[in-house]
């Protein structure tokens, strides 16, 4: 995806990003906002920038397989309706593991495996119509944790 066409989805990080977080800072109010189409959501009474889902496997499997890894996070993307820019994974060797970010035009998902520990740390962070959740049982699925404990936090939160 180029820049322009970012910048008709009205993300363009030159301009439009800062001078909203601006009017959010000064004014604390999302009613300034009601002109513009931004990529901030409006969940349970509550306006913030996107849903973060940190979610940590344990007893996990596939740690160290990029083939695996890459499939896994393009799912689980296309599951929660977001847009893949770039995917960078890199493979630690001799001792494996893999840390990596696949980037979104809605944010990213990111991982970090520990093979030697059965253990993976995955970020889900989204903005938008998309929802991380509908990710998370391909996430399961592709790397079958015995554990899997998801917390969610709303970042960018507005108050009045």
């Amino acid at each position: 995806m180029s820049y322009d066409t970012l910048t008709e989805l009205g993300m363009n990080s030159e301009t439009a990003p800062r001078d909203r977080q601006d009017d959010i800072i000064e004014n604390r109010s999302y009613g300034a906002f009601e002109n513009h189409k931004d990529y901030f959501i409006e969940r349970d009474g509550e306006v913030f920038a996107g849903m973060h889902l940190l979610v940590d496997m344990w007893g996990a499997r596939h740690l160290n397989d990029l083939r695996i890894t890459e499939r896994a996070l393009r799912a689980a993307a296309e599951a929660s309706r977001a847009t893949v820019l770039h995917c960078h994974l890199h493979h630690f060797t001799p001792n494996g593991g893999i840390s990596g970010v696949l980037v979104l035009a809605e944010s990213h998902i990111s991982i970090h495996t520990w093979p030697e520990r059965d253990f993976a740390a995955i970020d889900v962070f989204m903005c938008g119509d998309c929802d991380p959740y509908q990710g998370v049982p391909l996430l399961k699925a592709a790397f079958e944790p015995r554990e899997m404990v998801l917390s969610e936090q709303r970042r960018g939160r507005v108050s009045d």
